[in-house]
């Protein structure tokens, strides 16, 4: 039986799970406050329907050691609601739930494989936000990440300048793209660390996109061809590689879409540099810049 399969199978014990309550007896009553609050957002009773949000008070219960809100919020990783899809994540909290005491996160570790130790970042303590970098020697957003983090971070380094792309602006958007998770899957079918779709992938001959050399160095090439396109104009090129060069073509500039609006700010927070190098080699300019001057936005 294929993951898929299995996945397809579990759902209806998956959803006699979310009626469970809670298994927790220790979990304080703030925290356990918090689950049918969670649930009420997942699914829309009394409150408009909010998945992020639904994910993020899990977590919050979580945290403090509520048992169901460990299983809810592995049930939202193993489905890709709210969060991207990871099984890791998933397998970690199932694990953390089946120690605290849910006898069902037990048997739905079988189906997402063993923890290894990727904790979902909500779980850790809450940091401050990464400083915003205005000046080349402000501090580095990217120091100090966990160890499964720091490995990607250093196969990145290595890679990035293969491609002429500083390893900082690639780490800026595998940041902002799946926040390190190699197994990201978003619902448009974007996959891994650099969220690859399948056209993206085929066009720049990546053959395994859940691998993680081949996935950032498909994003890497992509990157290096949209800072040549976009002459090294980089809230351009973060806006393409979010919605597509035809999406910022069009509009001449950066796309009046929210998400694409809010993407190019979180990105450019980790990355603050508006100019890049460029190789004119690589592709042609867009037409926007035989059209008009294009200012960024």
């Amino acid at each position: 039986m294929t993951k898929s399969a299995v996945r397809r199978a579990a759902l209806p014990l998956l959803a006699l799970a979310m009626l469970l309550p809670s298994l927790s007896a220790f979990a304080d009553s703030a925290s356990s406050a918090l689950v049918p609050q969670a649930l009420a957002y997942e699914h829309g009773e009394g409150v408009p329907k909010d998945l992020r949000k639904a994910a993020l008070l899990y977590c919050e219960a979580a945290r403090a050691g509520d048992a169901e809100a460990m299983f809810d919020l592995g049930w939202m990783y193993a489905n890709g609601r709210g969060v991207a899809r990871s099984d890791s994540m998933a397998a970690f909290m199932f694990s953390r739930a089946a120690a605290a005491g849910h006898d069902y996160a037990r048997k739905m570790q079988k189906y997402v494989g063993e923890e290894g130790g990727v904790m979902p970042d909500c779980m850790r303590p809450p940091d401050p936000d990464p400083p915003v970098a205005l000046m080349d020697n402000d501090p580095d957003p990217f120091a100090g990440l966990p160890p499964y983090k720091q490995k990607i971070a250093e196969l990145v380094a290595k890679a990035a300048p293969q491609y002429a792309v500083e390893p900082r602006l690639a780490l800026a958007v595998i940041a902002t793209e799946s926040n390190f998770q190699f197994d990201a899957q978003s619902p448009k079918d974007a996959h891994g660390l650099m969220q690859l779709v399948p056209k993206t992938a085929a066009r720049f001959k990546v053959r395994n996109r859940l691998d993680i050399k081949d996935n950032v160095e498909g994003g890497l090439a992509y990157l290096r061809w949209l800072l040549a396109y976009y002459e090294g104009r980089v809230t351009l090129v973060v806006a393409a590689y979010n919605a597509g060069e035809a999406a910022v073509d069009r509009y001449g500039g950066v796309p009046p879409y929210p998400e694409t609006r809010d993407y190019v700010r979180r990105v450019r927070r980790l990355y603050p540099n508006e100019r890049h190098a460029f190789d004119a080699r690589i592709a042609g300019p867009s037409p926007i810049f035989v059209r008009h001057d294009v200012v960024a936005q």
